[in-house]
């Protein structure tokens, strides 16, 4: 078996997929989580007897799609009401190396790929490689300064980086670098993010604010229109 993503859909009436991110995904084995919300009193069994029939029909359009483009696919359906919580349930019984939050797009030119305080490598490469298609000029990778960094430790970060990525196979003229300073971090990705196309990154710590305002991933995907696909840290 290959590299896992996770998609996750919003059931019942999912936002369509965009074809370009389908075709990127297809050479990894894809799961397609139908996530159908419910309200606070509604039991899940009753809700399952309910719509589940119809829900995985339309999980399953979803999945043929993916196949259809060559992907190796399975689906999982879950009724609840904590929608990350169901994610990070599938994401770790399913092995999912990565996951995907998408967002409509016509093409990927330009991919922002924020770095974390340590750069990591790993699986890095193979997400990003996945959305370099033909037609993208540009892979940045950027990292913001915070508190006590140093700025020379930011640049070392983000130049490590590339070199390793031209290592591993990179046009050295597609791979530039980015930093910042800045005290709010999120925002600053989320302003970057907004001059790319896509964002490749590793899943971010959990903050209190997150199911307040949302993970950064579904922050930069709703705020910026940019597909985002997040490397799991553990691989």
């Amino acid at each position: 078996m290959g590299d896992t993503i996770l998609v996750p859909i919003e059931l019942p009436d999912p936002d369509p997929l965009s074809p370009v991110l389908i075709d990127d995904l297809s050479s990894l084995d894809v799961v397609v989580l139908g996530h159908y919300g419910l309200p606070e009193q509604t039991p899940v069994r009753s809700a399952r007897e309910q719509f589940g029939d119809e829900a995985q029909a339309t999980l399953d359009e979803v999945a043929n799609a993916f196949a259809e483009a060559g992907a190796t696919v399975r689906t999982r359906l879950v009724f609840g009401k904590d929608r990350t919580t169901a994610i990070q349930q599938v994401a770790a019984d399913e092995e999912c190396a990565a996951e995907l939050d998408p967002a409509p797009t016509d093409g990927i030119d330009r991919i922002l790929v924020p770095l974390p305080d340590v750069a990591e490598f790993t699986r890095l490469p193979t997400f990003i490689r996945l959305l370099a298609e033909d037609t993208t000029q540009r892979i940045t990778l950027f990292h913001v300064v915070e508190g006590e960094e140093s700025r020379e430790r930011g640049q070392r970060i983000v130049e490590e980086t590339r070199e390793k990525l031209i290592e591993s196979g990179f046009d050295p003229e597609s791979v530039d670098t980015r930093i910042t300073e800045g005290d709010e971090h999120d925002d600053e990705i989320l302003r970057v993010a907004d001059e790319y196309d896509a964002v490749v990154m590793y899943e971010a710590e959990s903050r209190l604010g997150d199911r307040v305002f949302g993970t950064l991933p579904d922050r930069i995907a709703n705020e910026t229109g940019d597909p985002v696909i997040v490397v799991n840290r553990d691989y």
